[in-house]
Parts: structure tokens; sequence; C-alpha cells
């Protein structure tokens, strides 16, 4: 290849990664009821609470920290489509917009993917140390959504609501 060529693939390279930094993704988060989320329904104990803030936050909910390469292009575009899948998944911050069937299908799930060392994901704790989960720290997450799990499980049911009564003055 000639050094003209070269030098003109170089060229064109650089000004698609420099205009690909204009095409950002958008992270704007909805206003959220702070006394409708995990932490205020489901009341974790304090160690939980902080493995789940620091391990699970950023993808799971609209408290997301974004670190500086997250405005880096194309960068930018897998993070924000990673947090969104996360977020679709399961959304800490929307906890009270769940039924109880669907918190009870969630806990049983954040168990068994903490468990099987599925969450965090790997590709998070490598650039987030903080969110490497010991052998502990694991055990007592799963320990705490089974119990999530079956204090869910034991919330009795809603009664039927009653039928209308007629109007007597027809």
């Amino acid at each position: 290849m000639s050094k003209k060529i070269r030098n003109r693939t170089v060229l064109v390279i650089l000004l698609v990664l420099v205009g690909i930094q204009f095409i950002r993704p958008s992270r704007k988060v909805p206003r959220v009821d702070p006394n409708s989320g995990f932490e205020a329904l489901a009341t974790p104990p304090a160690e939980a609470a902080q493995v789940i803030q620091t391990a699970c936050y950023d993808c799971h909910s609209y408290q997301t920290r974004y670190p500086w390469y997250a405005g880096v292009a194309p960068v930018s575009w897998w993070i924000a489509s990673h947090v969104s899948e996360g977020r679709e998944h399961l959304n800490f911050s929307d906890w009270g917009k769940y039924t109880v069937r669907e918190r009870i299908k969630l806990a049983e799930e954040s168990a068994e993917e903490v468990q099987d060392g599925h969450m965090p994901e790997r590709t998070y704790t490598w650039m987030h140390g903080g969110a490497r989960l010991t052998a502990a720290q694991r055990t007592a997450l799963v320990a705490y959504f089974e119990e999530l799990r079956d204090d869910l499980r034991n919330i009795p049911p809603m009664p039927p609501m009653p039928a209308e009564a007629p109007l007597l003055n027809q």
C-alpha cells in the first residue's frame, strides 16, 4: 500500500471517529419517587443495600454513575445499550411498579444470577473493581434475595373487589 493511500485511510478513520462523537445516546431518566424504590419498599439490611448499590445500581436503576469513557463513542453506545437492557430486566428504582408476583420472580432470578456468578457481569467488574463480590458477599446477597422472595410469597393475596351495589334511586 502506498504512503498516499495509507495517509488517506488514516484521515478517513480519524474523521469517522471524530464524527461519531456527535452521535450521543440519551441519558435522560424519569423522575422517580424515592418512596417507591427498592430500598424504601424492600428495606434490605444496610450491608445488603450497600452491596446492591455498588454492584447492581449502575445497570439496574436510574442512579447510574457513568464513568468518563461512557462519553466516548462507540463505547458510549455499548454502555447505553447495556444499561437500557439491564433496566428493562430489573429496575430497582421502579420496584414499587412491580406486582408482588413480579417482585417474587425478580428476587428469585436475582438470587440465581448472583449465585451462578452471572451478576454482576465480568465486563462490569473489570472496570469497577468495587463491584466484585467476595464469596461471603455473594452468599449473603443470595440469602437476602431468597429471604425477600420468601417474605413476598407470604404476603396474603388482595381480597376481591366487592361488586358494585345497584343504585337505589333510579
